[in-house]
């Protein structure tokens, strides 16, 4: 197998399998950010001298063919090259010859790798965003449209307060606003430049690392050199934190959604064919979407966990079980894309029950609502409580459905132009 750091010696097969893992397909989506990397840096290489302005012109152009062919699916690792970085090293010298050779001047493969990593993350992160943006948006509509239709509120499960569907869609709009500042957290974090570092301890060449700082658009680089490689471990735990966060709203979304569907509570429905049956009962409407997104969103709460754990007992320096974070996160990301995608598809299609409060069993729903009537009216507030209690046990209770909450965040001032300022500011990051 071709490897950039072959001195003449083969590995053993077994080894060899063992130790690079699922590294060959995981590296792919790393591909276009390992061209991306590499031309910041010959750009680098070129102004302290280290490459003629031919030599660098003719290494751009063969990479950008490169890329070309990644983006165009052309792009692949030939079974016995060991990653991508050695497949596009391997490209360009077969390609051009010596030329090829000089690309890896003032680099190690760990600075690269980690440069690679950094940047498709700082995507993967702007992707999330703009897919949690939709999915605020459509909330914020339901939360709109459904602001006056009541909906039961729970506490231990248990019937306890009124509650509406706009404060319901409201609120979940308002826990990703929440979310959303995790994801800016993780995002100022990974956003910064490794690249330099090689192997966590500089290099004798002059290296310009404000110079590919600014060409890769970092925010700043990571300065100490061996802080760039402990950065390896943080920055996925970071983003896995950010993707737990916004799984942890999902779940409890999907768990509601779940419970709203039974029909021994019926407060939304969803058509046929986005719901599942039953190989014995005809009469089943299986939720069976939400019970993924759920689960999976599961998944990704045990990320950050994980990393933390494959982390937390090495030294300083490169050790190879970095490798595995990619094993972990990568899934991860793609499982939190789909997560928030059908969670939009699906409340596209919700269908909300505008007659729930109807039914006497949700007459007790009131009995705070009458306690405070009386206390408005002058009753001390415990002495209330305890005649509405007495009024309930013995069964002498009539609800008043009448509910007129005004207080900012409640039924009647949901706030949705306040949380959506939340937003906007939460989301101010990664702007051009």
């Amino acid at each position: 197998m071709a490897t950039l750091w072959n001195k003449g010696t083969k590995a053993s097969d077994v080894v060899e399998d063992f130790t690079v893992g699922n590294d060959r397909t995981l590296d792919m989506a790393l591909a276009r950010y390992d061209v991306i990397g590499s031309k910041a840096h010959i750009r680098m290489l070129e102004s302290i001298g280290l490459l003629t302005a031919d030599e660098l012109g003719i290494l751009t152009e063969a990479l950008d063919k490169i890329l070309d062919e990644i983006e165009t699916g052309q792009f692949r690792l030939e079974d016995d090259v060991e990653d991508i970085h050695s497949q596009v090293e391997l490209l360009l010298t077969r390609r051009l010859g010596d030329v090829g050779k000089k690309i890896h001047s003032g680099r190690s493969r760990n600075d690269q790798v980690l440069t690679d990593i950094k940047l498709f993350l700082r995507d993967e992160l702007l992707k999330i965003r703009d897919e949690v943006l939709e999915l605020f948006g459509i909330l914020q509509g339901l939360s709109e449209k459904y602001k006056d239709v009541m909906l039961p509120g729970y506490t231990h499960g248990q019937v306890a307060m009124p509650s509406s569907f706009g404060l319901w869609f409201g609120a979940y709009a308002e826990a990703m606003a929440d979310d959303m500042y995790m994801i800016r957290g993780a995002y100022h974090l990974v956003n910064q430049n490794p690249l330099g570092s090689a192997a966590g301890y500089g290099s004798s060449f002059p290296l310009d690392r404000e110079m590919t700082t600014r060409l890769l658009e970092f925010e700043s680089p990571d300065y100490n050199v061996i802080a760039a490689q402990l950065s390896r471990g943080k920055a996925e735990k970071a983003v896995a934190s950010a993707a737990g966060s916004l799984a942890l709203t999902l779940n409890k979304f999907a768990s509601d959604c779940c419970m709203y569907m039974c029909p021994n509570f019926g407060f939304i429905s969803f058509p046929d064919e986005l719901t599942t049956g039953s190989s014995i009962m005809p009469h089943k409407k299986n939720p069976d979407v939400w019970e993924i997104i759920r689960g999976n969103c599961n998944r990704i709460l045990s990320a950050e966990n994980e990393i933390a754990m494959l982390c937390s007992n090495m030294p300083h320096g490169y050790h190879r079980d970095f490798q595995l974070l990619k094993d972990i996160l990568f899934p991860v990301l793609e499982l939190m894309h789909k997560c928030i995608r059908m969670t939009g598809f699906m409340l596209h299609e919700i269908k909300v029950n505008g007659n729930i409060l109807d039914s006497p069993v949700y007459d007790y729903l009131f009995t705070v609502e009458e306690v405070n009537r009386r206390a408005l009216a002058g009753m001390p507030f415990r002495d209330a409580y305890k005649s509405v209690g007495i009024e309930v046990n013995e069964g002498k209770f009539h609800a008043d459905k009448s509910v007129h909450h005004t207080h900012e965040g409640s039924i009647g001032n949901l706030c949705n132009r306040e949380i959506a300022v939340k937003m906007k500011k939460a989301s101010d990051f990664g702007n051009k």
